[in-house]
């Protein structure tokens, strides 16, 4: 099965693994993630509970990620699934 790819300033090819999804329960709404997104993909989502402030990530804009994993880098909680486009 072929992906999409591209290639680094090296000339090395190079597979994007895109946000597929964020597991709601594991996520603390650090917002880390959110803050080292350049490209608007995340956004935060209020947990509807009575006088609760808890929040967590949710992937507002799919189509807007590049691939480049950052958010799931400097989430400490592993809450990020990623895959590859097929091509």
């Amino acid at each position: 099965m072929a992906y999409i790819t591209g290639l680094t300033k090296d000339k090395k090819e190079w597979t994007p693994q895109f946000i597929t999804s964020i597991d709601e329960e594991t996520c603390i709404g650090c917002g880390r993630c959110f803050k080292v997104c350049a490209h608007s993909v995340l956004n935060f989502e209020e947990v509807d509970e009575d006088d609760s402030a808890k929040m967590f990530m949710k992937v507002e804009n799919p189509g807007n990620c590049i691939g480049c994993q950052a958010c799931g880098r400097t989430c400490s909680k592993k809450c990020f699934t990623f895959e590859p486009v097929v091509a």
